[in-house]
């Protein structure tokens, strides 16, 4: 009778220890860590153009195949000229409206909106341009590299430059 409670205690042990190390497995399949939290305060927000901000929220966008998510945050009435990707970009609106289009040139004809959570996937090297209605953030997500190509780089407006410290009186 012994012999058969030890068995099912060690059969139960041995049971446990697949069950963790099989959920430790998954966990580093999944990345390497167990899961990454990122709260919308701890972004690092860099102007890229006029009116528009850069935030990483995971991965590395300039390693060759590796896994990111960016999100970029526009003013009311940033106009994003024509560009591409060497890769796909894939898009979801977290805010405000994001109207899009497709094409070299910037055709307020063209544009189709997108309001908060839809999706549109920019298949690599296909031009479009966007304008945005109100505070918009996207999330941009894909395998890098991510670089943005201009077709015409003169329509790109620089960040504004840091205002200067004001002298003491």
């Amino acid at each position: 009778m012994k012999k058969n409670q030890i068995a099912v205690v060690c059969a139960g042990v041995i049971g446990l220890a697949a069950i963790a190390t099989g959920v430790y497995s998954q966990e580093k399949k999944e990345g390497g860590e167990a899961h990454k939290i990122v709260h919308f305060g701890d972004l690092k927000w860099t102007p890229i153009m006029k009116g528009c901000e850069l935030a990483g929220v995971s991965g590395d966008s300039n390693a060759e195949g590796a896994a990111f998510v960016l999100r970029i945050r526009c003013a009311d009435g940033t106009k994003i000229p024509a560009h591409w990707h060497p890769a796909d970009e894939n898009l979801t609106v977290l805010k405000g409206t994001f109207l899009v289009a497709m094409g070299e040139t910037f055709d307020e004809g063209k544009l189709q909106t997108m309001n908060v959570g839809n999706y549109v996937l920019m298949p690599k090297e296909m031009r479009h341009f966007a304008i945005c209605k109100g505070e918009t953030i996207v999330q941009i997500h894909g395998a890098g590299p991510f670089k943005v190509n201009w077709v015409n780089p003169s329509e790109v407006q620089p960040p504004d430059a840091p205002a200067a410290a004001k002298p003491k009186s």
